[in-house]
């Protein structure tokens, strides 16, 4: 197998992994707690991470795994830097999380933020030593990091709300896992030197970051913003059915999307080191995506009734619409995940920033008027905004890669014949189930492996290039799984 290759398996079985326990962990915790809870912890988490954005790209990983010459000197620079600014982001949560309370409304966001805070002492840490690793492709020992993490926040969140710490319980939960990660990563890197506090490349990571913090602030903040808008104009279980609605929603982000993301930035980086026509790059990518993500999302939205009933229960039914609303909108965001990468692989995270500071303000605007209509409104204004959204993205990237607007077209016609021929099997599923013919577990269970048949009858009769991947992959996984066996002893 290549690196690539190697590096996406080692990738996916964390990112499975990880999925696993968040399904298990999520199905436990959303009968334990109300929707009301979980959007106090939502709206924790996003206050988090609107403030954390603003700063933390400065020296973060993507300038570690960018630069194309990289001594002991950046890296200690990088740390000293993130970590100077973490240490400020800390205390500058403590210091307002008595006033975010009060413009929320809830005095329960006080405490909540302040352990939250905590979390900064430590990510600089695990964030540099992860940086380093991927930038090496060393995604065997991120899983198994990752993965311990991710054990030690389910345990943890999924007790504490069993003792009855309500919504503090995920937030404890996640500030023990990212302790976790940070002891697994350093006792696997070793090397303490990339921790040496300097400051010699100070004045190269700020003008980088100056750029990669703005295009990540408006990103996060946007991600975030229906949560804080509907905890500010309507009530809290409207950010906890948001929440959950945009969680299922993005289950094809983190069963494939974050699978690809930690290797897609230093595989496209090295592309650009090697010569490689990047337009070609770009195009292919954005053809196997589209055949994976269009039918994915079309799945859930028809399915969106008995998976929520199975995994969550009766309480969150309110959110079928919201996730058929945001499953359609999500449609246009196929190739989300290559942007940034291929922006920063052809110098391009001047027009990146550009781009997002075109996009995103109109899209608040129309999620801050549809927030007085209600959540549907909010998960239905994304029709608009998601769209307008990618089209920006791609007239940007047209720039730099030089693609005509029909190449773009042309990539995409196979994937929605594949997305159309999946939705017809998947909706007869659908119909049954609706007509209680079925019951919600047998109609979902026959509609994956219609959907799957569908999915591979599309591929075939379309002669999809995700089809050879598919075969070349299985050939790989055939080949090494003697390797992976344990020898017999000689008799």
């Amino acid at each position: 197998m290549s690196v690539v290759q190697r590096s996406i398996l080692f990738s996916a079985t964390e990112r499975y992994g990880s999925l696993l326990l968040f399904i298990v962990a999520t199905a436990v915790l959303s009968r334990l707690l109300s929707p009301q809870e979980f959007g106090v912890f939502a709206v924790v988490n996003a206050v988090t991470a609107v403030i954390a954005a603003s700063f933390q790209e400065f020296g973060g990983p993507n300038y570690l795994i960018q630069k194309r010459e990289l001594s002991p000197r950046d890296v200690g620079s990088a740390f000293t830097i993130t970590f100077g600014i973490s240490v400020a982001i800390a205390l500058l949560l403590f210091v307002l999380a008595h006033t975010l309370s009060q413009i929320f409304g809830q005095n329960d966001l006080q405490r909540g933020i302040e352990v939250s805070a905590l979390n900064f002492l430590v990510t600089p840490i695990s964030g540099t030593i992860s940086a380093l690793l991927r930038r090496d492709m060393k995604f065997g020992a991120l899983t198994v990091s990752n993965l311990a993490a991710g054990v030690v926040t389910a345990f943890v969140s999924v007790l504490l709300a069993m003792a009855g710490f309500s919504y503090m319980a995920p937030i404890w939960g996640g500030l023990a896992g990212s302790i976790v990660l940070a002891l697994v990563l350093l006792a696997s890197h070793r090397d303490l030197s990339a921790l040496r506090p300097s400051l010699f490349a100070y004045s190269e990571i700020v003008n980088f970051g100056l750029y990669s913090s703005g295009v990540s602030l408006i990103n996060v903040f946007y991600n975030l913003a229906p949560q804080l808008f509907l905890a500010r104009i309507l009530d809290f279980g409207s950010v906890g059915l948001y929440s959950r609605a945009t969680n299922l929603t993005q289950a094809f982000e983190r069963l494939v999307t974050q699978v690809l993301n930690p290797v897609v930035m230093p595989a496209i980086v090295a592309q650009r080191r090697a010569g490689a026509d990047l337009k070609a790059v770009y195009l292919e990518a954005v053809e196997l995506l589209s055949a994976v993500q269009w039918p994915f999302l079309t799945f859930i939205a028809i399915m969106a009734r008995p998976i929520i009933l199975i995994w969550l229960g009766e309480t969150w039914l309110d959110m079928v619409p919201l996730v058929r609303f945001l499953c359609i909108a999500n449609l246009a965001l196929f190739a989300a995940c290559l942007t940034y990468p291929v922006f920063l692989a052809v110098g391009g995270v001047r027009d990146a920033l550009v781009s997002s500071f075109i996009s995103l303000p109109p899209s608040l605007l129309v999620i801050l008027g549809a927030s007085f209509f209600g959540v549907e409104a909010v998960a239905a204004s994304a029709l608009v905004t998601l769209p307008f959204q990618a089209a920006v993205a791609i007239h940007f990237l047209r720039r730099h890669l030089a693609f005509k607007p029909s190449e773009f077209v042309g990539a995409l016609l196979k994937s929605g014949l594949v997305t159309v021929g999946t939705a017809s099997g998947v909706w007869a599923c659908a119909r049954l189930t609706e007509a209680a013919a079925l019951a919600s577990l047998t109609g979902l269970v026959l509609s994956l492996v219609v959907a799957a048949f569908c999915w591979w009858c599309g591929l075939v009769f379309t002669g999809h290039p995700l089809l050879h991947q598919v075969r070349h992959a299985a050939m790989n996984l055939i080949r090494i799984a003697p390797g992976l066996r344990p020898s017999r002893p000689a008799l």
